[in-house]
């Protein structure tokens, strides 16, 4: 069996949303108190640069990532 390129790793922890979702008018947004729980999480994961807030196992923008409804932590922790 062949090794999965960075591409194919990099796809798989992105789960089912992409960045564009933020741009579509279809996409459902979470509560409030959902995003900001789940960005805490994400403050105190060793996976997130600081400077970006950056998650380094999928590259998303966290702060932003954690508002879409369907996102989900590519780590399993919310």
């Amino acid at each position: 069996m062949t090794e999965k390129s960075k591409w194919q790793k990099y796809k798989e922890n992105l789960g089912d949303t992409r960045p564009w979702d933020l741009l579509n008018p279809n996409t459902e947004y979470a509560h409030e108190k959902i995003s900001e729980a789940r960005f805490d999480i994400c403050k105190i994961c060793p996976e997130l640069i600081s400077l970006t807030n950056q998650c380094k196992k999928c590259g998303c923008f966290m702060a932003l990532k954690t508002k879409i409804k369907a996102a989900s932590c590519p780590l399993g922790k919310w």
